[in-house]
Formats: structure tokens, C-alpha cells, sequence
């Protein structure tokens, strides 16, 4: 059997049901340091899980040091997806290596893969290509988008548009192969301003396709690789169907998952990062268990109680001299943008004053941090390449969830639509 149903939709149990859980938001403490114990690990094996048995004592060495590290990190990184598949990982490669959890812990540096490694192959089974493998004989696949950027406003796979607050961790996709995790921090202390500053995104094993892998992103570290250093999906003979590419060092990487049709993009524009999704309705809806799907942001939007209403105006008399109430931010205060000023920036990469356009004037407005317009630029830039129906690739009506997956569009004219979104973001300070 080829663990997939009809019409290439993937069947249930055959990806890997690690128990990785998203816990509800929890409140932003200590840094979890997990990056750097991955990064110093992986410089000093490079690639060794490849090395012969003469050079496993060295490896064993620099295993041991990576498992001290976590446990350093541990209280930290309790809630911390990376962290858990890290742990999860050492003990396996302990038992793979039989190495021996006590002797010594330094980091001697080993040799690269030699040339020719599994790393660079490029020969996958079919299987490993959901286009080739499983639409031979049938319709192209719907695809379906996703994206998350600035302060921050979601596009969901049915093309809902919402601004949240969601601040702490949430569950943007949440499906049999793919989990993906956001993490939201105010942009100042004490603003309702959020933007995203950690992502972690679990590839689940899949038959002889990937291994599990993991990618973590933080504001200021947009990694070319995984967490365990490599670039594809591992050992496996499909390991080529599931690739990262740096498209601008530091700024901008593609995931390429082929065996399951889904095309991811990681940016760090300014200090915060966004991203954006292809993915095959049917992977998106490939889950065990749809009534855990309440907090998956992605498919279902945000929460009610965390979306911003900005159709509500109590008192347009009660924002005035409230602008300045969020003080200045990183990089320019916000009264340096009028609602003048904000429109005439956000013009320069937005000429459609569409929902993109007024998340700008939005973001401008509320954060006075000129990087919000490049986010929505990019944001819209991501729209254009990974969207199945160019018709749909401009919105204009805000929508909101009513009630668990449904939605309803509201809305006015767009003029008029941003004048009342940033009076209604004052009036919720």
C-alpha cells in the first residue's frame, strides 16, 4: 500500500504521531537558548551521524556536550517544541551510536560529509512528489495559501483576513505532516502591538520519504538550515523532498516539501519575521481528529476574543491625544507618521489600496516602525507567488469568524475602512 487514499489525499497513520502538543499561550519569559546548543552541536560533528565506527568515541564526545547543554536550558525551554525534539534526538542518536551517557563533554571538530553524501542526493522515490505520484490519472490538486505578517494579520487557507492579538504561542497548522508553531511578543512592553519573534515548524516523518525535522527561526537568527544542521529531510531515499533554500542570507529562506506539495517562506524583515504557506487542500485537511482544530489559525482564523473588531467605534472623541501612549519604538517614534504620512508610505509598495495597503497605514500608525510597510509588501509579494487564483489575490473586505468554521464578510468602502480601524485601535488602549 502507499499509505495514501484516494486521489493522492495522504491516509491517516502513516506520518509520524509524535506527541508533540502546542500548549495555550503562555506568557513570554526567559529566552529558550535551544538554537545555540543545536548550532554548537552541529559545528562541531558537521555531518558526522555519516562517520565510521573508528571516529564514533569523538562523536559520542560532542553528543554528550549537546545533552549537557540541554539540560542546562531545560527550565527555559520547557514549553519549547524544538527543545523537546532535540531531547527526544539525542537519546536516539545515543542508542543508534551506543554511546555511553557519561564521559567526556568537549566539542572537537570533525569532518565534513565527503562528497557524494545522502545529503546531496537527488533521486527520490516517487512517492516522494505528490504531483507525480499521485495525480497521474486525475485533476491538478486545489492549492491553498496562508500568511502571517506584521502586527499581526492573518490570511487564512479561505482567504479570511483578520488582525489578532494572539500574543505568547499559537498553532498556525496543525495537520498530520506539518506543525507549525508562532510565537507573538508585544512590540513594546505594555503595547497591544504584537508581532511575530519565534517560529518553529516540525516536519513529521513520512515512509521512506523524511525523517522528523525541525525549523526554528528568532528575531535576529533566520537559520539556512535545520536545527540539526541539515538541509534536506535526512537519511532517507526521498531525503531530497524536503529541501531549504537561503534565498537572502539572513532575511528571506523557501522550504520545498514535495512529498507533500508545500511550499513555505521565512522572512526577518526588520527585527520580526512572517510567513507564508502553499499547501494541497487535502494535506490541509488531513487530520485524526477535526475537533482539535479550534486553535489551528490557519484554517479556522483566530479566536474571537483575540481578533481586533475595527468596525466598533465607542467614542471617537475618547482617542484624541492617545497616539502617544505607546511611546516611542525601536526605530522611530509614532506620531512621525500622520494618517497622511502612512498613507503616502505605504503607497510607495502598495499602489492597490487593498486589505495589504491598510495593514500598513495600520501598522505605520501603531508602531511608527517603517519596516511593518516592507513586512506588507513582502507579505503581498509571497501572496503573488505561492496563490492559486490570481483573481483572489487582492482583498478588500475584512472578514471575521462568527462562530467555529464559519465566516462572514463585513466590511466598508477601503477609504473609510482605515480611517475607523486606526481611531478603533485607539480606543482599545
Amino acid at each position: 500500500a502507499s499509505g495514501w487514499g484516494r486521489v493522492g489525499h495522504p491516509t491517516h497513520g502513516q506520518a509520524s504521531t509524535d506527541p508533540l502538543v502546542f500548549s495555550s499561550p503562555p506568557a513570554v519569559t526567559s529566552p529558550c537558548k535551544i538554537l545555540k546548543c543545536n548550532s554548537e552541536f552541529w559545528a562541531a560533528t558537521s555531518g558526522s551521524h555519516h562517520l565510521g565506527a573508528e571516529e564514533a568515541p569523538e562523536f559520542c564526545t560532542a553528543l554528550r556536550a549537546y545533552a549537557h547543554c540541554t539540560r542546562r536550558t531545560a527550565r527555559t525551554c520547557r514549553g519549547d517544541l524544538a527543545y523537546h525534539s532535540a531531547v527526544h534526538g539525542i537519546d536516539d542518536l545515543m542508542v543508534q551510536h551506543n554511546c555511553s551517557k557519561d564521559g567526556p563533554t568537549s566539542q572537537p571538530r570533525l569532518r565534513t560529509l565527503p562528497p557524494g553524501d545522502s545529503q546531496e542526493r537527488s533521486d527520490s522515490p516517487e512517492i516522494c512528489h505528490y504531483e507525480k505520484s499521485f495525480h497521474k490519472h486525475s485533476a491538478a490538486p486545489n492549492y491553498t495559501h496562508c500568511g502571517l505578517f506584521g502586527d499581526p494579520h492573518l490570511r487564512t487557507f479561505t482567504d479570511t483576513f483578520q488582525t489578532c492579538k494572539v500574543q505568547g504561542a499559537w498553532p498556525l497548522i496543525d495537520n498530520n505532516y506539518l506543525n507549525v508553531q508562532v510565537t507573538n511578543t508585544p512590540v513594546l512592553p505594555g503595547s497591544s502591538a504584537t508581532a511575530t519573534s519565534k517560529l518553529t515548524i516540525i516536519f513529521k516523518s513520512f515512509q521512506e520519504c523524511v525523517d522528523q525535522k525541525v525549523y526554528q527561526a528568532e528575531m535576529d537568527e533566520l537559520p539556512a538550515a535545520f536545527v540539526d544542521g541539515s538541509k534536506n529531510g535526512g537519511d532517507k531515499h526521498g531525503a531530497n523532498s524536503l529541501k531549504i533554500t537561503e534565498k537572502v542570507s539572513g532575511q528571506h529562506i523557501e522550504i520545498q516539501a514535495k512529498y507533500i506539495g508545500t511550499t513555505i517562506v521565512v522572512r526577518q524583515v526588520g527585527r520580526y519575521l512572517t510567513f507564508a504557506v502553499r499547501m494541497p487542500e487535502e494535506v490541509v485537511n488531513a487530520v485524526e481528529d477535526r475537533d482539535s482544530q479550534g486553535l489551528y489559525l490557519c484554517l479556522r482564523g483566530c479566536p474571537l476574543n483575540q481578533q481586533i473588531d475595527f468596525q466598533t467605534i465607542r467614542s471617537a472623541q475618547a482617542t484624541e491625544g492617545r497616539a502617544r501612549r505607546k511611546g516611542p519604538s525601536l526605530l522611530a517614534p509614532p506620531e512621525a507618521f500622520t494618517y497622511e504620512t502612512a498613507t503616502a508610505k505605504c503607497r510607495e509598495k502598495l499602489p492597490v489600496e487593498d486589505l495589504y495597503f491598510q495593514s500598513c497605514v495600520f501598522d505605520l500608525l501603531t508602531t511608527g516602525d517603517v519596516n511593518f510597510m516592507l513586512a506588507a509588501y513582502y507579505a503581498f509579494e509571497d501572496v503573488k507567488m505561492l496563490h492559486s487564483n490570481k483573481d483572489k489575490l487582492h482583498l478588500y473586505e475584512r472578514t471575521r469568524v462568527l462562530t467555529p468554521g464559519n465566516t462572514a464578510p463585513t466590511g466598508t468602502h477601503p477609504t473609510l475602512w482605515v480611517a475607523l480601524l486606526c481611531l478603533c485601535w485607539l480606543c482599545l488602549l
